[in-house]
């Protein structure tokens, strides 16, 4: 086999990658215009998820890492969240100049508001969907996601 010819596992592969690739784009803009009232953007509100569903406070750089993001991105929002006041740094005991980052309680108030308008949407946009094939989908994301961060460099075969 050629380099650059696709098993019929890589062509659905790639196929799925490109559909996901226009999802996510299509998922931001619309997470954007849902949160927009509420002073937020798509990638502000991910930020609070984060910090919500992490166990403990955690530096910004256990953040970028927790959602595989650019930790200087991470750190322009968290930046951000700070000077609205949805977000508060306190001090690291483990680390003096990684401060943890936590929610105050506009920052709750306002992720639980976003949280509130996202429930009726999913709902609405999971209509017609069936509950096992969201759930297979959702392995084969997830099994995908595994697998690249456990390799840091794309594979060459040949």
């Amino acid at each position: 086999m050629l380099k650059s010819e696709r098993t019929p596992a890589g062509d659905a592969l790639t196929n799925l990658m490109l559909d996901l690739f226009r999802l996510n784009s299509l998922l931001l803009t619309a997470g954007d215009r849902l949160v927009a009232r509420l002073g937020l953007t798509s990638a502000r509100w991910q930020i609070l998820g984060a910090i919500v569903h992490a166990e403990r406070p955690q530096p910004v750089a256990w953040i970028a890492r927790d959602l595989g993001a650019n930790r200087q991105n991470v750190q322009r929002i968290v930046n951000d969240l700070l000077a609205e006041g949805l977000v508060a740094l306190e001090a690291n005991p483990h680390h003096r100049r990684a401060q943890l980052v936590v929610l105050t309680d506009k920052g709750r108030r306002t992720f639980d508001a976003a949280m509130a308008l996202q429930a009726p949407w999913a709902n609405g946009l999971s209509e017609g969907l069936a509950v096992k094939d969201l759930q297979a989908v959702h392995r084969v994301v997830t099994t995908l996601r595994k697998k690249l961060e456990s390799n840091d460099e794309p594979e060459e075969r040949g």
